[in-house]
């Protein structure tokens, strides 16, 4: 409709929340914009079940310790002045149809994006203070061309994700708190108000558990979420952005690399580009730092290879990382990483690979990791949310290939990889607090 000043709307009628979750299919295509209902909601615990050895007593938190500002809609128009408000376009490998059908193929599923059900949205103004967010159906986003994030980039985002325990029908959440962590940290490198932990682990939680239905059956794979904060206000001057919003969507996923999980990946070393710089970006995941590395990325996997090894900017001799992971390399008991310095994403399997291997009688360096050290060592892998633990079969170098382990699975990487597994499907006993449970119906 237009409206007197005008201004071009596209709207949708909301829907209430137990509407939305009935049988009925979403259609095949959706409006450019979707009308949230600015209902608050309100959180509660179902009693807890008995959760397996690995599964923390965190379950009992399931209070929301949001502020009460209720969350606003958008103001429109001002003036004679003509606002045209337009939706970014989702292109997704898989729709959903709303909830998983009975024959959904999760024995096949993949890393692609799979339309879910809902997602949770929230907002605040550049003081810093975030509304009361809610759970609404998944969709498109409505976005003033001058968004911040749009021409300046100022946004961040979390990878982290959901499992269904072994043995009980437990959801949890593998260290959401040392994701709201990073989040906090990179919101601040990015001049965006941080979202604080308790906010940040409800919305997961609710995001979760609206969409508990999309959680593959254990040892299928897992619930892949996306937290991100992003400068939505509009600015035409360089600086930050007047508002932003905090959402976090999820897709279900199994194995990151083709050939399946464990299956050891052939990598290259990059020495003409580099993924970052001492006092840039490295070390926080915003949103500027990935589309950089595509351009190598794609030459390289046309080349045969799974992915690319940077080395660091000054002297182009120490690894770095590789595009979407951190690096390990193994000789005998020692386990070697690079040292954070700024340049590096502090990842949080990293950092759980860590101490998993500390606990286990390895010592463990954090330190420069130099190209001819790795092609010395007696095996490499790989870590991140997304990869998990995935050995390195072979690393070439100027046209040479080093090949690990015969092209096979090392013995460290596959026992770094059924320990971590092991502790997220709640089969091994983990370190406190390292499983966040998500009560059934906790966004309600």
């Amino acid at each position: 409709r237009h409206t007197p000043t005008g201004t071009v709307e596209h709207t949708v009628p909301a829907r209430s929340l137990a509407a939305r979750t009935g049988s009925v299919p979403r259609a095949p295509h959706r409006s450019p914009r979707r009308t949230p209902s600015t209902a608050t909601m309100a959180t509660y615990a179902t009693p807890a079940a008995a959760a397996p050895a690995g599964v923390s007593s965190l379950r009992a938190r399931a209070g929301s310790p949001l502020r009460s500002k209720p969350l606003a809609a958008p103001k429109r128009g001002g003036g004679k002045r003509s606002t045209l408000r337009v939706s970014a376009v989702s292109t997704p490998a898989k729709p959903s149809g709303g909830t998983p059908k009975q024959d959904f193929d999760w024995d096949n599923l993949g890393f692609g994006l799979v339309e879910t059900s809902f997602m949770y949205r929230t907002e605040c103004a550049v003081d810093g203070e975030w509304t009361k967010g809610e759970v609404v159906p998944y969709g498109n986003l409505s976005m003033h061309p001058s968004a911040a994030v749009l021409n300046y980039g100022q946004g961040i985002f979390e990878g982290m994700k959901a499992f269904r325990t072994a043995g009980s029908d437990d959801i949890v959440v593998f260290r959401p708190d040392q994701n709201a962590a990073r989040f906090a940290e990179g919101a601040g490198r990015m001049s965006m108000p941080p979202v604080p932990s308790d906010v940040f682990i409800d919305a997961v939680k609710k995001c979760v558990s609206a969409n508990r239905e999309w959680v593959p059956p254990e040892g299928k794979g897992s619930l892949y979420l996306r937290p991100l904060l992003i400068g939505s206000g509009p600015i035409l001057g360089l600086g930050p952005a007047p508002s932003y919003t905090f959402l976090v969507y999820c897709s279900p996923v199994a194995s990151y690399f083709k050939g399946g999980k464990m299956a050891p990946i052939d990598l290259t070393v990059e020495e003409t580009y580099h993924r970052a710089a001492p006092g840039g970006t490295g070390s926080t995941k915003c949103i500027g730092n990935y589309s950089p590395v595509l351009k190598v990325q794609l030459a390289a996997k046309k080349a045969g290879f799974a992915d690319v090894i940077y080395l660091d900017a000054v002297e182009n001799k120490y690894i770095e990382e590789v595009s979407s992971c951190n690096f390990f390399c193994v000789k005998g008991k020692t386990i070697a990483t690079p040292a954070l310095g700024g340049s590096i994403l502090p990842g949080i399997t990293r950092k759980s690979i860590i101490d998993i291997a500390r606990a286990k009688g390895f010592t463990v360096e954090e330190r420069n990791v130099s190209v001819e050290e790795v092609l010395e060592a007696d095996e490499c892998f790989c870590c991140g949310t997304a990869v998990v633990v995935v050995p390195v079969g072979s690393i070439t170098v100027k046209g040479e290939k080093t090949q690990f382990q015969g092209g096979k699975t090392g013995p460290v990487a596959q026992e770094m990889y059924d320990e971590l597994t092991g502790i997220q499907s709640g089969k091994v006993e983990g370190p406190d607090g390292w499983l966040e449970v998500v009560p059934e119906e906790y966004h309600l």
